[in-house]
């Protein structure tokens, strides 16, 4: 996908981020904490996009981010940003809503079913 500010090589589709997360890739979820409470992916780390650049140093330099929010809009800045502090970071298109079509299971905070809010 393209974007309007030309940043393509930003965003990865549901497809292309699966077997990155499976070959070990970091999934960060940027989305506030009242959306992570209500479902999130079980292996997905939650770091609100405001705190992306100040806790920056809690997450592995080695490992290549797969950023997402619930739409896609928030983890391209998130991306983008990341990658302007020297990580390996891209935009999960479509966000979470993408990510649970594709059959990820979402959780909820106690662990039972989750949703996309």
């Amino acid at each position: 996908m393209v974007t309007c500010d030309g940043s393509a090589d930003l965003n990865v589709s549901v497809n292309e981020a699966l077997p990155m997360l499976e070959a070990g890739a970091m999934l960060l979820d940027v989305r506030e904490l009242v959306e992570w409470s209500a479902g999130h992916d079980p292996v997905a780390v939650h770091m609100p996009m405001a705190r992306v650049l100040l806790d920056a140093g809690q997450l592995d330099p080695a490992k290549l981010i797969l950023v997402i929010c619930r739409s896609g809009i928030r983890s391209l800045t998130g991306a983008a940003q990341l990658r302007e502090a020297g990580f390996s970071a891209v935009s999960v298109d479509g966000g979470m809503r993408a990510w649970q079509q594709a059959g990820r299971s979402i959780v909820h905070d106690s662990g039972d079913p989750g949703t996309i809010i």
